[in-house]
């Protein structure tokens, strides 16, 4: 019942999503009934089915050929879904700011054009009811005052030609210019106002398409860097843990760690190969597989893992499960892993020169009776030796910790894989990434090799640890 309810409100939130994201993309930024309009709600649909079918496809055994048609779209849809909603928000920030220069503006070019259309008019008024004989507006308001009283300069011949003078013009009553003024600024103020209003839709279009514009290309992007990120192998990492109880003989022994590979519909048996010759370039001492080697059967997938058979190190490879395992048949795969030459170490330790190496089931296989035993695997050895513990999840710590393992090597978490995902792998585990200290053990998290779901790490680059074990007494 909880798995129903807990199914229900993600795929109400997955419909959310998309519902936020067609409307941003298409529904703002297309006409109705436009082919734009009928591609982009098309994909809507189709690309949301296509990650529903790579997500189960494998759970309720559909052919492996339908889980590799399924996979790529399916799973890349997902991040691009992911990183396409987060740059929308960032541009709902934007979207206002934006929106509020470009009224600006349009205001502005409205009050010019208010002010140019309505000078001119009124120049050619007064030039016209000039020539039809028409007195001007100006003279028109000017008030009739009594006849002034003739001056011995009016009193010239008739004969004489009439003096040229240059008459002062005559000032304009303060009442008019107020009335022009006050005329002018209405009609600047009603163009202003009217145009963002006209202007509105076109802006608010624009504004959809720039912000939806640099969306897309930014989340889009952020998938591509991340899918290469995938796509061009682990890189290699190399950390020192000093171990107080590790004798000076085994000062400098090298464990190559890789975490969850997860050989799948989408990363086969190439992905198997570059991981395998990135590990022996490293020329370990010891490799430890720590689960998620795989997400299918042994009859799918099993010849996608035989590169592993070509691991070279000086005291061996060993494996232990992660929870993926127990989703693709754990105990044919342990049978699988031990025929390509890795030992398996299912709640089980052996002896090493300079220390103990235990390893336990994962968690998940609890459900079928298999889960961790640290009594079995720890229980009755020598505490005066060094325990180096293979858990594919870390938040088994704090039975290591209780059973004296100097140091767990987890994995897991896959590092968030893809950002902000390390916040919620923060919830869940104690240790994400990196090397940490709970009493007197330390926890070693690896970020994996390979990834689950869509191809794509952001944030957290695939890595291959080589571990270096330092002596105290050296």
């Amino acid at each position: 019942m909880v798995f129903v309810l807990v199914a229900l409100v993600v795929l109400a939130l997955l419909a959310s999503v998309h519902r936020y994201v067609w409307r941003r993309f298409v529904g703002d930024t297309t006409a109705p009934g436009s082919t734009l309009r009928k591609v982009g709600t098309v994909a809507a649909f189709v690309l949301p089915l296509l990650s529903l079918g790579a997500m189960t496809s494998g759970r309720i055994g559909a052919p492996f050929w339908l889980q590799q048609v399924l996979a790529w779209p399916g799973f890349l849809w997902l991040a691009c879904l992911l990183y396409l909603t987060l740059a929308l928000l960032v541009g709902e920030v934007v979207r206002p700011l934006l929106g509020r220069v470009l009224a600006r503006r349009d205001a502005a070019a409205a009050r010019t054009a208010a002010g140019t259309g309505t000078s001119v008019p009124a120049a050619e008024g007064a030039v016209a009811a000039t020539a039809s004989g028409t007195r001007p507006r100006t003279e028109e308001l000017v008030p009739a005052g009594p006849p002034r009283p003739a001056t011995p300069a009016d009193r010239t011949p008739a004969t004489a030609p009439p003096a040229e003078t240059e008459a002062e013009p005559e000032a304009e009553p303060e009442a008019v210019r107020d009335a022009e003024a006050a005329a002018q600024a209405e009609t600047e103020a009603k163009a202003a106002a009217a145009a963002p209003e006209i202007a509105h839709p076109s802006r608010r279009l624009f504004v959809s398409r720039v912000v939806g514009g640099a969306a897309a290309a930014a989340g889009l992007a952020t998938v591509g860097y991340g899918t290469h990120n995938v796509l061009s192998g682990p890189s290699v990492k190399r950390i020192t843990v000093p171990l107080a109880k590790l004798p000076r003989a085994a000062h400098g022994f090298r464990i190559a760690v890789v975490s969850d590979i997860h050989i799948g519909p989408i990363l086969g048996r190439a992905h198997t190969r570059r991981i395998v010759d990135t590990i022996n370039s490293t020329s370990p001492d010891l490799v430890a597989v720590v689960g998620d080697l795989v997400d299918g059967s042994v009859a799918d997938l099993g010849s996608a893992a035989e590169p592993l058979a070509g691991l070279r190190s000086r005291h061996g490879s060993f494996f232990v499960t992660g929870n993926h395992e127990y989703f693709s048949g754990a105990e044919q795969w342990v049978n699988h892993v031990r025929e390509l030459g890795l030992i398996p170490l299912e709640n089980a330790r052996v002896e090493l020169g300079g220390f103990d190496l235990a390893g336990v089931n994962d968690i998940a296989g609890e459900t079928e009776g298999q889960g961790p035993d640290f009594g079995r695997a720890l229980g009755d050895r020598d505490r005066s030796r060094a325990a180096v513990l293979l858990a594919h999840q870390p938040v088994v710590i704090h039975d290591a910790v209780e059973h004296g393992v100097d140091l767990q090597l987890s994995g897991h978490t896959h590092g968030g894989q893809l950002w902000p995902g390390n916040y919620l792998a923060e919830l869940a585990n104690p240790t994400v990434a990196g090397l940490e200290r709970y009493g007197d053990t330390q926890l070693f998290v690896s970020r994996g090799a390979g990834a689950w779901g869509p191809p794509v790490r952001v944030g957290a680059p695939a890595d291959i640890t080589v571990v270096e074990l330092a002596s105290r007494q050296a």
